[in-house]
């Protein structure tokens, strides 16, 4: 007979959701030597008893119109964040090399450039200062900011959105947008104020959930 957890476990992996759950805050497990899944108690970091696994089982099935099939939002999200964000690395983005090159100067010019620009919240710097990315989108083709995108990255960088969420929203289609992209459509006349009031929009949902 397969245990709650087995259970649990088989069903997230068909999912292909079971390595996010600790991104989402929730238990995770291990499968041992015999291939049973071993859920640890993310409080405690003890194995889980059944009754906390049965909580557990409820709990992630509580969410949509059939519970037998439902899957918890929140394990939804960081999948979609996971792969989002393996998306992004495969896009252009610079380190401090790169970009000394584009712009002609020293890689210690570029990293002043990068730390200063980055901490007027005039540009989105992932990373800390041994190792950064920062995504190539907000640059014009000399490697400087792009001055249209100041309006829509100084009110999110200024809330403290977190960088990888802020990269994804700004370069995937936005409901605040209508469906646009909103590092796209900063740099049309015609959306450039809307793109900047979506911005502020989100800024203050960031604020306020911190």
């Amino acid at each position: 007979m397969t245990s709650t957890g087995d259970r649990i476990a088989d069903w997230l992996e068909g999912l292909d959701l079971a390595a996010h759950p600790g991104t989402a805050g929730l238990p995770t497990f291990t499968r041992d030597a015999q291939g049973s899944a071993v859920w640890t108690d993310p409080a405690t970091g003890e194995p889980m008893t059944t009754e906390q696994l049965e909580a557990l089982d409820a709990m992630l099935h509580s969410t949509g119109e059939d519970p037998a099939h439902a899957v918890p939002i929140s394990l939804l999200t960081v999948a979609r964040h996971a792969r989002l964000r393996e998306e992004l690395l495969d896009t252009a983005w610079f380190d401090y090399a790169a970009l000394a090159e584009v712009r002609g100067t020293s890689v210690d010019a570029a990293r002043f450039m990068i730390h200063k620009t980055g901490s007027l919240h005039r540009l989105l710097v992932i990373g800390d200062h041994r190792d950064v990315m920062v995504p190539a989108f907000q640059l014009t083709s000399a490697g400087e900011p792009r001055e249209d995108l100041a309006p829509v990255l100084q009110p999110l960088l200024a809330a403290g959105m977190d960088p990888w969420k802020a990269w994804i929203w700004l370069t995937q289609p936005a409901a605040l947008l209508g469906g646009l992209v909103p590092e796209q459509a900063a740099a049309d006349p015609e959306t450039a104020d809307l793109t900047a009031t979506a911005a502020v929009r989100l800024a203050e949902r960031v604020a306020s959930s911190g």
